[in-house]
């Protein structure tokens, strides 16, 4: 299995988790900072293509099962073009299981996709004023 992040610095939660289970090849192309009110960063832009580069050579390492960790989540900011999340799905067809995370799949994604799903947060303790915890938010 290949668990691909996008949007992430590499110190989320799941990382410590990821490094202690032998058959899931974990990547992260490093930190950059959170994308602000104005905008994404040439930072931004590179993380994205370097991951969406990862991804695909998986595909050349017999790979069984590939997440790709919020890459929908670069469609918002206009990271990547859908073409190519499109085109990563084609390869993947019959192949390998793909996993894409994140919010606000397009239309022709969610088409293109076996299974679908939507998690809606109902309730979190950050609306009583809880801080976000390490391990479990980030």
């Amino acid at each position: 299995m290949a668990f691909v992040q996008f949007m992430k610095s590499g110190d989320s939660g799941e990382v410590k988790i990821f490094r202690q289970i032998p058959n899931i090849a974990y990547y992260c192309p490093g930190k950059h900072p959170f994308i602000l009110a104005r905008g994404p960063e040439p930072v931004h832009y590179r993380h994205a293509e370097l991951s969406l580069e990862h991804a695909l050579g998986t595909l050349q390492d017999s790979v069984q099962i590939l997440v790709c960790d919020e890459i929908l989540n670069t469609l918002i900011f206009n990271l990547l073009p859908e073409e190519a999340i499109m085109d990563l799905i084609t390869r993947c067809r019959e192949r390998v299981d793909l996993v894409l995370t994140g919010r606000h799949a397009p239309p022709e994604i969610i088409d293109a996709a076996d299974y679908a799903t939507e998690l809606i947060q109902v309730k979190h303790p950050y609306y009583k004023g809880v801080r976000a915890r390490r391990g479990i938010e980030y």
